[in-house]
């Protein structure tokens, strides 16, 4: 059984409630998984997720928000996103990013104005960040290409053309369960070409369940049926997906 680093995933989700401590106690780890960056999505998320890293010893945390949280924040709140990125364990600044799909929970402006805060603050901790793009594809090349901060766009859904516009500036992409999915062409057609030291590998748990466990929540030891198919558009084994994706999670986030 190959170590899983999970490289993003919302244990601090209601969904674990009920066995969040046994979950992450024993249960992932006796099924090989290694390591999870926790995102945050709002300010509490980064508070919780701080909580995460310190109670558990393979778990790190990203300290952001989300654009669909981004509508009404209290005045320091960017201060507050800095405090927390200054914590031990804490390895980057997300899950931030842009999300045209919701409109209505945050208008573009606003979302865009939080985006390129957060960004500004990445690059001035030297911390990577994990983007979030929702049918906001220009939107998102558009302000990575002027702030150019080391990252990984996450639950990549865009072209292999963006892909290699991503590629380009030093981007990782994040790929998990979409790829399983049966009508995932754009994700199959990434899979097939990202340079393997670019590629991570995550759940987004409690969400995006791969197949055959799609519909259900979704935790850190799935990750394996995602390598299985990644492998199998590559015509390589699982365990070097597992491999490559555990050395990128590391050098990216600067996990020893």
């Amino acid at each position: 059984m190959f170590p899983i680093f999970d490289s993003h995933a919302h244990y601090d989700d209601e969904r674990f409630n009920e066995d969040r401590e046994v979950l992450l106690g024993h249960v992932l780890p006796e099924k090989g998984v290694c390591g999870i960056l926790n995102m945050a999505a709002d300010l509490q998320g980064c508070y919780d997720t701080l909580v995460l890293t310190q109670t558990y010893d393979y778990i790190y945390g990203g300290v952001g928000i989300h654009p669909e949280c981004a509508k009404e924040l209290p005045k320091d709140w960017l201060s507050q996103i800095e405090t927390l990125a200054a914590k031990e364990k804490i390895v980057a600044i997300g899950e931030i990013g842009l999300d045209y799909h919701w409109l209505e929970d945050c208008p573009k402006p606003r979302q865009q104005e939080v985006f390129c805060a957060q960004l500004e603050l990445a690059n001035r901790l030297s911390l990577p960040v994990a983007v979030h793009d929702r049918e906001a594809h220009g939107d998102t090349l558009e302000f990575l290409k002027k702030y150019r901060p080391r990252g990984v766009v996450h639950c990549f859904s865009g072209s292999v053309e963006m892909a290699k516009e991503l590629w380009s500036l030093g981007m990782y992409l994040g790929l998990g369960g979409t790829v399983t999915f049966h009508n995932a062409r754009h994700s199959v057609q990434v899979a097939r070409e990202i340079p393997l030291d670019r590629l991570l590998l995550e759940t987004d748990a409690p969400y995006m369940a791969p197949v055959p466990c799609r519909g259900k929540r979704n935790d850190s030891s799935l990750i394996i049926f995602v390598a299985e198919k990644i492998a199998e558009i590559r015509g390589v084994t699982p365990e070097l997906i597992l491999q490559a994706a555990l050395e990128n999670t590391k050098r990216l986030f600067k996990i020893s």
